[in-house]
């Protein structure tokens, strides 16, 4: 398949950022090895002791359709501290150095920008090295889905991470607000509510009501932010959900309009209105109540989310 992509990780112990990198939507298949040192053929005895120069490895293999090389990157840093050379956690020495190396010259460009982001966000210089793939042997059978078949072996990644790879669902990359193109195509009420934070009738909107399979995107990007399955009847008037599709797909800010004290939601790329979220949802459900404004969402229906360009989600659509 032409959407099938590779591309190569170091990040300390390879058993652990495995783990990690098969529960990301989009990753289609996994193996470790050593990568990118100065010996052939090498064994796990060889790179931990013997000074072969290589990496521990993880060969990724996605699907640049449902995940952007953009995204990958970017949840490839969350799962390190790119500003530690040759460590991660309590592993250190030169094969636990942070690396990506690339097969494809058309990917250096976009790690370069990709990590010229990064370093914006740190005071310390970035120690992630970006090389072509040299070579990459394949590590021992016993390393390979090594905290599968070992749950309770270690690894420098926190579980907490681990949770939140397997919820990063929505790819930022591929959605972008044209606001001028948003303000000519919406009706007078969807850009008071979205782009003005203001409130449609309660009771009185498009999808108080509606419980279609489907997904709720932003009105504004396409952006994914909630999935019907999600959603309950809450009898506050405003469709009423108890989780986002991704929580990173939202932002919150402290409301303290009219004499209130609430959490607003905003989408995370369109960066419009949303709605509040209360803590008077299911307690099934984690409790939480995310009351948004239909005028803000528009609903693409399971059947036709492929041909809109959501087939990506339809896993998530029950």
């Amino acid at each position: 398949m032409n959407n099938i992509k590779t591309l190569y990780f170091a990040g300390g112990c390879f058993w652990g950022l495995e783990k990690y990198f098969n529960l990301i939507h989009g990753v289609t298949g996994t193996a470790v090895g050593y990568a990118n040192g100065h010996t052939h053929n090498p064994t796990y005895e060889d790179v931990c002791h013997r000074y072969t120069g290589h990496a521990e490895t993880v060969r990724v293999e996605y699907d640049s359709s449902v995940i952007s090389l953009e995204f990958l990157l970017d949840l490839f840093y969350e799962s390190i501290d790119p500003t530690t050379l040759n460590r991660q956690g309590f592993d250190t020495g030169v094969q636990y150095r942070s690396g990506i190396y690339y097969t494809d010259e058309a990917d250096k460009p976009v790690i370069e920008q990709s990590i010229a982001r990064l370093q914006k966000k740190y005071d310390k210089p970035i120690v992630i090295e970006v090389l072509p793939l040299e070579h990459f042997y394949m590590a021992e059978e016993y390393h390979q889905d090594y905290l599968v078949k070992n749950p309770g072996g270690y690894c420098h990644i926190r579980s907490e991470k681990y949770e939140e790879a397997k919820n990063r669902i929505v790819d930022p990359y591929r959605y972008r607000l044209d606001k001028e193109k948003a303000l000519s195509s919406l009706s007078k009420q969807q850009i008071d509510v979205a782009f003005h934070n203001g409130t449609e009738p309660p009771f009185a909107n498009e999808y108080n009501e509606h419980f279609e399979k489907g997904i709720y995107v932003d009105i504004a990007t396409g952006e994914p932010l909630f999935f019907s399955q999600d959603k309950f009847h809450s009898s506050c008037g405003w469709p009423s959900f108890s989780k986002p599709a991704d929580n990173a797909a939202v932002k919150y800010l402290e409301d303290n309009a009219y004499g209130m004290r609430r959490t607003e939601v905003r989408s995370r790329v369109g960066d419009i209105h949303l709605g509040h979220v209360f803590n008077d949802g299911p307690k099934e459900s984690g409790g939480a109540r995310y009351c948004i404004n239909s005028a803000s969402i528009k609903f693409i229906p399971l059947e036709k989310m492929k041909d809109e360009g959501y087939e990506g989600y339809i896993p998530f659509v029950k």
